[in-house]
Order: C-alpha cells, then structure tokens, then sequence
C-alpha cells in the first residue's frame, strides 16, 4: 500500500505483521527532516506504543495496539507530514542498527581466517566509513575523536594488519550502537512526563464563556485564552490580539503579536492580550509540536558543567593526536602509533552528562519533581539561596473565605456572586477561593464580559453592564480612585487576626470586603530545616500581602532569614536582582503570573503544580507533586547527579590515561587498547546511568 498525492508517492508499507508497520517514505531524505519531531509526532498518536527512526534508508518502525484506527492514524499523518517536523537546526544524528553491529561483528571475525587477498577488501570496506568521517571532520572541525579513529585504523591497514582494523571497526560501531541504546533508554524514561497539563479551558457558547474539560472540545469550538494562559489547542484565531509566547514551540525567545486570522499552535503563553481561537485539532492532534521541542530543548542542553568538561576532553584530543604521531614519527612503530590513537577522553565524558542528566530528571519524576534539563540540575546543586512566594508556596493556598462584610444595600451573598463572576476568568488561589465560596452556597456565577487583569493587583469585568473591580485595597484605592475609608475598622480587625482582604467595587463604588485565611503547610518548617541542613545558607520570603499578615507567617518559621511584604511583581523581580548583585545564586519558588517576572530574573525557577501556565513555562523545575519535601529532594538529586559527572570526568580521564601510557610504552597492541577504551567508556556510562537512579535520601525529621 502507497499513500498518493497527485501521483507523487508519499509513503509505502515495505513490511507489515500485525500490530507492526515499516514504512518507507522519501521525505525523510530532506536535510531539514528533524527526527526528534517525527517520533514525537507518532509517539503521541494514541495506541502507539514505539517508534524506531532509521533515516538512512529513510524508514521508520512502528509498534502499536494492533487497533484499525491507530494504524489509520499513522499512515495518515506519514501521508501528510506536518511543516514543524523540517527544521533548519534537525537533528542529523543517525542511530547505529543492532543488524549493521552485528553484520561489522561477524565480517571483523572472519579477517581472522580469511585469506590476505580477502581479508584486505573487507577490512578497507569497514574502515572505510571510519576514515571518510575522520577527513570530513578534520577539514571542518579540526583535530576531533573521529580523527584519532581514523588514523588508527589507517595505521593498522599501513601495515597490512586487516584484522586489527576491522575489529577496531566493529567496537567502535559496537561502542556506538550500546551509547545510543543507553541515550534511547535514558529518553525513552521521560517521554510519558511531557503531556500538556491543560485540563479544562473555557470556550464561547451560547453568547457567554464556560469553562470545560479539555477533552470535552470539539473541532469548531471557540476557545477563549487571557494572559497568563497556554494556548490549549491548534487553530485560527478568529477575534482579538495578543502577544504569544512560543518558544516552548519554535525555541525563539520574543513573543510573536498574534491578530485575526493568524494560524496558532498549542502550548504557546499568552503574555499579553486576550484571543478567540477556533479549534482546528483537538486531544490527541495537539500539543506534539511542544512535547518534541522540549525533548529537544531540555533533553540536549548542556550545563555548565558539561561544557567545562567536553572544552577540555577536546583539548586532550589533539593532545592524544600529536603523542601518537609523535611515537611513529620517534620509533616508526605503526602499531605502538595506532595503539595510542584508539584512546581517547571525549566519549565518556561526553556522554556521561546527557545520560546522567536523563536519569537524575527521571528519578526527580519518580519524586515529584519535572527538571527542564541538565542546566536545571547543575544550577539547582550549586544555589545557597532559596527565595519563596508565600501563597500557594510555603502556604496550603487553599484559602478560605471566612468573612464577608457588605456596604452600599448590596447583601453578603450579592457580593460573593458578583466577586465570583469576576474572578471566575483569574487562575489562582485567591480567586479559586472565592470560586468555591460561591459554589458551596450553591449561588449563581454570573457571566461575564470584558475581563481585564491587572496582574498581582486585581480584576476588571462586565456582568450585567455593570463594571466590577476586585482586588487589593492600593488597586482599589489608589489605582482606581476608589474611597474605601468605609471599611477602615472592620478591616483592620480582620488584618490582626492574620487573614488577607479583597475589596470589591461595583461602577466606581466600594461594596465590600471578602476576608480569606490561608495555613502554613503543615512541611513548611521541616522543609526550611531541611534546606538549612543542605547547605542553603538564606531563604528569603516574599508577599504581597499585608504586613502584620506577612509577620504572623514568619513568626512561625524559625528557619527563616527575611520576609517582605505588600510587594508588586515588579519589586519581587528587584529584590532577586538585587540578592544576585549580592553575590548569591539563588532560586525562586511560586506559583503565579506575578512569579514569573522573578523566577525569570533567578539562576533557576521553581514552580508548584497547580501554578499558572506562564510560570511553569517560566519555571526551568516544575513541582509535580503538591508536597515541598519534592524541593528537597530535587536539591539531593542535583547534588548527587553533579558529585557523579565529577566522578565521571575524573575516572575517564584516569582510567584513559592509564591505558595511554601503556600503550605509549608498547605494552598494549591497537586492539586490546581499543577494547579497554570502549570497555571503560561504556563502564563509566553504567556507573552515570545507576547513580544517577537511586532515590533521595528522605528529609530529617
């Protein structure tokens, strides 16, 4: 079977046995063909259940259910390849094939007991590619490990020992083929965390919005996203303007201003702005785009501490090089030469950190904790400053709604209804709060129209063409020129009884004040001590709450260094700035739209699971598990997994020059050198790999 458009063949079944497809498809050909996208593409087709890639032949593997509907969709979407799967920057790596390993193992062999006259061919046919990739990469990149490959296999075909060369050959495609089963393995932990988190979104019906569960959309729908919030679908905005953020998806950093007409992808943040977006792909169709870039993105960045290691692994290379031809030139000794040449540092260096990377994000996972990369890691090790948002953080964020007190003829439970309404659009404690209060009296949340934010401030909305403002007293007060002298002492006993204040207004007038009351998680303390215990040297709080509020939480925590209060997003943000100044590297925990200013402006962010999307999207450690014991957890993995690549580095550089200076005295022949090398290389990759996967030490009592 073909897929056919306009008589050029797309793709076609080579091979297929029940619940296995191989197809071929030409595109795959194209320089610009990103694989990573590809697999990701399939690999989120429901029903799939792997996807093996062999660019070479321009074929790809799939294994699913067996069901008709998921064998339709593959071959749908290999008859339709979406344009994001071409990229500029694809991804050219190649895997090494288990069969081409085994086919280079068995003809190595045979140049043992072949004759002379058929040894020579096999063995220059193996090398061959070998030294094509040496004199490729010595013309464009200078002396690199595929140089020292080449030389010595050119060494060894020198002196006409076939055998040596295809052995050499064959580890190495051998050495190749185990690295990248350990890197598919290693990736392979995390595919199942990169779902979109998007569970419900509202969407326009029946002249108003409600929200529903993202599963419940349809194609047609119209989907309605504010600031703040990730785009929750494919499709075409049809009303309003906003600038987008979607570097989850096409990794560039500026916020592209999207307009009617305008196709969008999911997993972009609004910044700034409010679009309807009519739904082209749902479920399933969605999010794929987001999910590759953050495998390719996160998966693939290096830490500092790896970049450190492979500049100096590279610097050893020519070093290896030159001491090699050095002893030929020295001794005329081919074989001590070649010897020399099958050695070197980059591999298990190299490879160490994006294997242990994988694995440390894996067991952070398995504790609750999304790591956004090896950078992730390596700076979350080195922090000795922890800077908390303090609702929905270092708080339950389950805040209550405890009073209410109305003013200007309108009841309690008017207020509550109108509040609701209002904030029913804004995705955060407070607001949530109110939600529930209103529900739990079983009122009516009214619809509204024209919602505005004012972010760590307040909302504006129309509901019945009446203008409702909710939010802090300076919103209210001084932002929006509202008298609220009214409730001066009902909400000043509110305040020394520990509890926050939102003051509503209705068409320029004050109708009242909502009081909520939020608890100190109850491993708050412990996590502080904890943190404390792990070397962080100050943790710092910050709120926009009310100061006598904010001094009744800090009295509870001895751990704590400092606490600030009645803060904008923008003073949070200067206060990180101005710690760093300092000298500190610092990380940054909330939950909000107003974190993200400062978890951006922090060497690393830390975001909770039920924050907003801006701020996971901000955060580069996103809690999945709504515990701060995670935090700990996550801080010991990155310790541990930065003691392990100084292991690493240091048993590849010691094991390799061990074997090194053997060889330079002629005591190791090319072949058992090589078999050291690639021995040891794929020893110090297992220790990476099981390190790297033992559970975090539990947090003290």
């Amino acid at each position: 079977m073909s897929g056919m458009d306009n008589g050029l063949k797309k793709y076609k079944i080579v091979h297929e046995i029940p619940q296995r497809l191989r197809i071929y498809c030409p595109r795959l050909f194209d320089p610009k063909f990103d694989q990573t996208y590809l697999d990701a593409f399939l690999s989120n087709i429901p029903g799939v259940e792997r996807v093996r890639l062999n660019t070479k032949s321009a074929s790809v593997v799939v294994r699913y259910n067996g069901d008709e509907k998921t064998r339709r969709a593959v071959l749908d979407l290999m008859g339709d390849l979406p344009d994001v799967i071409f990229q500029v920057d694809a991804d050219k790596h190649h895997p090494t094939d288990a069969l081409e390993v085994a086919g280079v193992s068995v003809a190595a062999l045979l140049t043992a007991v072949l004759p002379k006259e058929i040894a020579a061919p096999v063995g220059v046919f193996l090398s061959a590619p070998r030294i094509l990739d040496g004199v490729d990469t010595l013309v464009n990149d200078g002396v690199k490990v595929e140089v020292l490959d080449a030389s010595a296999l050119l060494f060894s075909l020198g002196i006409g020992d076939y055998f040596t060369a295809s052995t050499v050959a064959a580890l190495l495609s051998a050495g190749d083929f185990l690295e990248d089963l350990c890197d598919e393995k290693s990736s392979d932990l995390l595919k199942n965390l990169l779902q979109p988190q998007v569970e419900e979104t509202w969407v326009e019906r029946d002249g108003g919005e409600i929200r529903i569960n993202i599963n419940d959309l349809l194609i047609g729908d119209r989907v309605v996203c504010g600031t703040g919030e990730l785009v929750p679908i494919d499709g075409v905005v049809v009303d309003g303007d906003a600038l987008v953020n979607q570097s989850s998806i096409t990794g560039e950093s500026l916020a592209v201003h999207m307009k009617s007409g305008d196709e969008i992808l999911s997993g972009g943040i609004i910044e700034e702005g409010r679009l309807k977006i009519e739904a082209v792909h749902v479920g399933a169709d969605t999010g794929m785009a987001r999910i590759s870039r953050f495998l390719e993105q996160s998966l693939k960045s290096k830490s500092q501490t790896q970049q450190r290691s492979e500049e100096l692994a590279d610097k050893l290379v020519p070093v290896t090089f030159a001491l090699g031809m050095g002893i030929y030139l020295a001794t005329k000794d081919l074989v001590r030469a070649a010897s020399v040449l099958t050695v070197d540092y980059s591999c298990a260096i190299k490879l160490s950190t994006p294997i242990g990377a994988k694995i440390a994000m894996f067991t952070a996972a398995r504790n609750g904790v999304l790591l956004k990369g090896a950078e992730a890691l390596d700076t979350l090790a080195r922090v000795d400053t922890v800077v908390f948002d303090k609702t929905g953080t270092l708080t339950t964020g389950a805040l209550k709604v405890t009073d209410i007190v109305s003013f200007n003829g309108v009841t309690e439970d008017g207020l509550l209804s109108l509040a609701a309404g209002a904030e029913a659009h804004y995705t955060h404690p407070v607001a949530n709060a109110v939600v529930k209060a209103a529900r739990d009296k079983n009122l009516d949340i009214p619809t509204t129209g024209g919602v505005d934010f004012v972010v760590a401030h307040g909302v504006s909305a129309y509901i019945d063409d009446d203008n409702i403002i909710v939010g802090s007293r300076h919103f209210i007060e001084e932002d929006e020129g509202i008298d609220c002298s009214l409730c001066d002492k009902a909400a000043e006993n509110l305040m020394e009884d520990g509890k926050s204040l939102l003051f509503v207004a209705k068409n320029c007038k004050l109708i009242g004040v909502i009081a909520l009351r939020d608890e100190i998680r109850p491993e708050t303390a412990r996590v502080l001590k904890e943190l404390k215990s792990q070397g962080i040297k100050k943790i710092v709080v910050l709120t926009g709450d009310h100061e006598i509020t904010s001094r009744a939480v800090a009295q509870k925590l001895e751990d704590l260094d400092e606490i600030h209060w009645e803060l904008k997003p923008e003073d949070k943000a200067a206060i990180v700035a101005n710690l760093k100044e300092q000298g500190a590297t610092l990380a940054f925990v909330g939950d909000g739209v107003n974190d993200a200013p400062a978890m951006m402006t922090a060497h690393t962010g830390v975001c909770m699971p039920d924050g907003a999307d801006i701020a996971k999207d901000s955060a580069q450690i996103v809690l999945i598990d709504d515990d701060l014991e995670c935090l700990t957890k996550a801080r010991a993995i990155a310790v541990n997994y930065h003691k392990s690549i100084d292991n690493c580095f240091y048993s590849a550089v010691g094991i390799n020059s061990t074997i090194l200076f053997l060889a330079t005295l002629g005591y190791l022949q090319p072949v058992i050198s090589a078999v050291l090398h690639n021995f040891s290389t794929i020893g110090i990759l297992g220790y990476a790999a099981v390190k790297n996967n033992r559970e975090p030490v539990a947090p003290s009592m």
